[in-house]
């Protein structure tokens, strides 16, 4: 077969793409959808925190609405800052992010694994999120978190553990800003994740002990266009959500340049190259390429 034979094309997974309104901190939610939409952005992803509009269903359906940019997720309010929001009942929260995301059409909650000190959620956490489960077509996609350090000496933060992969968890979220901290390998944690892996929080990070950079893809050390090429050959149809650091930028420019090379570098690297055959009499048939 000549090279005229031969035309490569470019096949984009069916996986949205879209960004985290953590993203554009210190600007509020309503930003978050603003940008999402100038950028071309496929959907945003809420996460819960003292920003008020974050709380709000109806707000939330207006921005919506009015950006046309659907929400895809609702990330829990999970971390250490929003310990308060919707009270402190761990559970109460859970429930909380699942009827917003059926209200709003979003597909994905996400969660973190439970602080150690929360000793009964804890203890009935895999339990009761299955029993959750079971009773909504919202997806709950766990978290992979990172140990914290303090000379050198990992101190259990999360109970049952940081790394989701080893407990019965239908559905998880792997952060690769999460992996750099941890020193995990990415890719490794990639393949163990296999069929559940449902998210993706795309972010890099160097590595430092202790900082959850969030950079934006390509700027550390994480193998992000890797696990992007390999998740498009895949077939993968999950959510990947730019969830970056935006918070040094000196000017919103600076900031909308952060989130459009994110969203370039997604795009890029989601692209699988397959190999199209035109036989004489025209028919087309196709080969993946390895």
């Amino acid at each position: 077969m000549s090279r005229n034979d031969v035309a490569e094309s470019i096949r984009v997974p069916d996986a949205p793409i879209t960004l985290s309104t953590a993203s554009v901190y210190p600007e509020k939610v309503p930003s978050a959808f603003e940008m999402a939409s100038w950028l071309g952005y496929d959907g945003v992803e809420v996460m819960v925190t003292l920003d008020a509009a974050s709380q709000d269903l109806n707000v939330l359906r207006r921005l919506s609405d009015y950006h046309q940019m659907p929400i895809k997720s609702i990330h829990a309010p999970c971390l250490l800052f929003t310990q308060m929001v919707w009270g402190r009942d761990p559970w109460n929260k859970l429930m909380r992010s699942k009827e917003i995301a059926e209200r709003l059409g979003a597909e994905v909650v996400v969660v973190h694994p439970p602080f150690r000190w929360q000793r009964e959620y804890a203890r009935d956490f895999e339990v009761g999120l299955a029993r959750m489960q079971e009773e909504t077509d919202v997806v709950f996609a766990v978290e992979n978190m990172f140990p914290a350090k303090a000379r050198g000496t990992e101190l259990g933060m999360y109970a049952p553990h940081w790394d989701p992969t080893g407990y019965d968890y239908p559905h998880l979220t792997l952060d690769t800003s999460h992996t750099a901290v941890s020193g995990s390998d990415a890719l490794e944690m990639a393949d163990r994740y296999g069929e559940r892996l449902r998210h993706l929080h795309l972010a890099d990070g160097v590595g430092i002990p202790n900082k959850d950079e969030h950079l934006v893809p390509g700027r550390g050390s994480q193998p992000c266009g890797e696990i992007l090429e390999r998740l498009a050959l895949q077939g993968f149809r999950g959510h990947v959500v730019l969830e970056v650091n935006t918070r040094k930028a000196t000017s919103r420019a600076e900031r909308i340049e952060d989130l459009a090379e994110a969203l370039a570098f997604a795009r890029l690297h989601l692209a699988a190259s397959r190999t199209w055959e035109v036989s004489r009499s025209g028919e087309v048939s196709r080969q993946r390429t390895s």
